[in-house]
């Protein structure tokens, strides 16, 4: 079982940007936007979306998104089934990379699920 703290790195990048956001206001005002454009309610809904964020996270290595992202994954009530489903898929596409950030993504669900309820 992987010991990386995921609730620690997450509050460790917010508490680092948040002099940035102080510096560039205007830069994480639209990243902030941007963000809200992407995940709003559409043809697919936000669990979707979740998903497919979770999925560019483990595919490109993202030790903080895969944090954000299951986090967010569990506000919104994902199961564990539906996110090793679509780990499945990150294996497929992304190989053995994927296959450790995979299990970095579950320990980071199986951490913060404890965390979260």
């Amino acid at each position: 079982m992987s010991t990386f703290d995921h609730a620690g790195l997450m509050q460790g990048i917010n508490e680092s940007l948040s002099t940035f956001r102080k510096a560039q206001p205007d830069t994480m005002r639209g990243f902030s936007q941007l963000a809200q454009a992407a995940m709003a309610e559409g043809a697919l809904g936000a669990k979707h979306k979740e998903l497919i964020a979770l999925a560019i996270g483990v595919s490109q290595r993202c030790s903080g998104c895969i944090g954000f992202h299951v986090k967010a994954l569990l506000k919104l009530g994902a199961t564990r089934q539906e996110v090793e489903e679509m780990l499945g898929v990150c294996v497929y596409m992304g190989g053995g990379p994927s296959l450790m950030y995979t299990a970095e993504a579950l320990a980071a669900w199986d951490k913060l699920a404890v965390a979260t309820y």
